[in-house]
């Protein structure tokens, strides 16, 4: 006998069998026992969840010889014929291969003729979502008024494809995404019965590659079994999958952020040794991103199928929210730069430099953690910040010096600022202009307006645009600023309020919103401007002028 493939052979064949879904097999058993049946249902959700799966089922239970109900005995002519795939009245179409309205007219010709041999004859259309829109037009009436002995059965993986019109004929049904920990039970489950040995770290990684499709998962488990040579062990499904190159993007990210760009390419290298997909690679870059961005505000949010959760959350407290924000925009930006670079790992590796390139300065020394608390300073090596080559002793001196002396964190993204005295302070819009702010440093302090200031405490009024800057990594360089510009520590203390009088942000919007007017009234008095309105009946479009200053 041929070898069956898994997903074939352990293919539920009754309700009780299924593995997941539960709200959508409570529905159709309740239905099936109380013969509360609709004529038409539409099964939904991605590939390998189990909606033809349902279907048949449904189908073995509307005809089962022992009579409808939600357990169908398996054993009857019926059954065992409907398993096997040849009963006469299951009529099993793929929507992918009969697109033509034609097609369509030729199914349906035969709907208002009874069963053959069950109660019901029953159209199973996959894929309903290829169909034409004639084909749609043709099944439609059919839908609406269908003969009491038939009942038809869509499944589809893009419902939104399908015409309302047919949508609200059908009972739907959206099956969801398998969870990892029941994907990883059933795969133990058939390991077991079929004699397989394993490690339990292998079935937890295929797992979660099977991205909540237990057909998935069975094919790769079919591949691990063959890869294996009859076993499934972690180190072959982790090289058969690729994973191994996956599991150097914390450590790669980190290294980033350290400045260590020497460890960015070495990872690099070592992840080329898998020969890998770097186009894959870069989406899961943006992945694990969006996953430590996700941990940073909500610490609790971890999910099993995101791996290695004390991995992620030690990359949620080393690395600051704004950075993760940005390495996220560069990996986003690189996806679609990365067809353009001459091969793929060169488009990854640069991806990776813009990182390094424009990472805030002195990013590793102070982080945004959780809700707001901060991680001390640590001084990186000379080396990692600026791998420019050194070519004297005197300079291998200086930088050893500066890093066995620990340093106060400097100010990030920003120059520095020349000394003032404290009494300007009291000008804020020009002390805020001094400092050289930029980012979202700069952002916080043009959104502010000085409420009180003694010699060592600053008050500011923050604008509520920008409450959510309050308590991050910006105050606390907006701090160092002050304090650096005075000469002596300031404590801030910052309250979300709005003022009455401007910030530096507002001021500057109005400068420029006048000037532009006063741009505006120019071009619309000047007589060139004027004759042309008059011979061509043209219109000024204000908002495409610009001021040349």
């Amino acid at each position: 006998m041929s070898y069956q493939v898994l997903a074939r052979k352990w293919r539920p064949r009754n309700f009780a069998e299924m593995v997941g879904q539960e709200h959508v097999v409570r529905a159709l058993s309740n239905a099936l026992d109380h013969d509360r049946l609709h004529h038409a249902y539409l099964f939904t959700g991605t590939r390998g969840v189990g909606k033809t799966t349902l279907a048949r089922i449904l189908s073995k239970s509307l005809n089962c010889e022992t009579g409808v109900s939600s357990t169908p005995c398996g054993e009857c002519s019926v059954c065992r014929e409907i398993d096997e795939g040849r009963f006469v009245d299951l009529l099993e179409v793929d929507a992918a291969s009969k697109t033509g309205v034609d097609d369509t007219r030729e199914l349906l010709e035969n709907v208002p003729y009874v069963p053959v041999r069950g109660r019901y004859k029953v159209y199973l259309i996959d894929e309903v979502h290829m169909f034409s829109g004639h084909s749609f037009n043709a099944l439609l009436k059919t839908l609406e008024e269908p003969p009491p002995h038939v009942k038809f059965l869509l499944a589809t993986t893009d419902p939104q494809k399908v015409p309302v019109t047919v949508l609200s004929r059908c009972l739907q049904f959206n099956l969801k995404r398998l969870p990892v920990a029941q994907i990883e039970g059933q795969i133990r489950h058939i390991l077991e019965a079929e004699q397989v040995e394993f490690d339990a770290d292998a079935l937890g990684v295929l797992a979660r590659a099977a991205d909540g499709s237990m057909r998935d998962g069975l094919s790769l488990l079919d591949q691990a079994i063959a890869f294996g040579g009859g076993a499934v062990n972690s180190v072959d499904v982790r090289s058969m999958l690729g994973v191994v190159a996956t599991e150097r993007l914390p450590g790669m990210i980190t290294a980033a952020h350290e400045g260590a760009a020497e460890r960015v390419m070495s990872e690099i290298e070592a992840m080329s040794e898998h020969a890998p997909d770097f186009g894959g690679l870069l989406r899961e870059v943006v992945t694990l991103l969006h996953r430590v961005a996700v941990l940073q505000q909500v610490p609790t949010a971890a999910q099993d199928s995101w791996g290695d959760a004390a991995r992620l959350h030690a990359l949620a407290s080393l690395v600051p929210a704004d950075e993760i924000q940005l390495y996220y925009q560069i990996a986003l930006t690189g996806q679609r730069d990365l067809p353009l670079a001459p091969d793929a790992r060169s488009g990854f590796e640069m991806v990776m430099l813009r990182m390094l390139a424009f990472r805030p300065d002195g990013a590793d020394t102070g982080a945004e953690v959780g809700g707001g608390a901060q991680r001390p300073a640590a001084p990186r090596p000379a080396p990692d910040a600026r791998p420019a080559q050194r070519s004297t002793p005197a300079a291998d001196e200086v930088s050893d010096a500066a890093v066995a002396t620990p340093v106060a964190a400097p100010v990030a993204a920003r120059q520095s600022p020349p000394e003032v005295a404290a009494g300007d302070l009291k000008d804020w819009h020009g002390f805020v202009r001094r400092l050289g702010l930029k980012g979202m440093t700069a952002q916080l302090a043009d959104n502010c307006v000085l409420d009180g200031w003694d010699g060592k405490a600053l008050s500011l009024k923050v604008d509520p645009v920008c409450r959510g800057l309050i308590g991050s990594l910006a105050e606390h360089r907006l701090q160092e600023a002050v304090s650096e510009a005075v000469g002596h520590a300031v404590s801030l203390r910052l309250q979300v309020q709005a003022a009455e009088e401007e910030t530096p942000a507002q001021r500057e919007a109005r400068e420029k919103r006048e000037r532009h007017e006063a741009t505006a009234a120019d071009i619309a008095g000047d007589p060139l401007v004027l004759a042309l309105q008059d011979t061509f009946d043209a219109e000024i479009v204000t908002d495409s002028i610009r001021r040349i200053e």
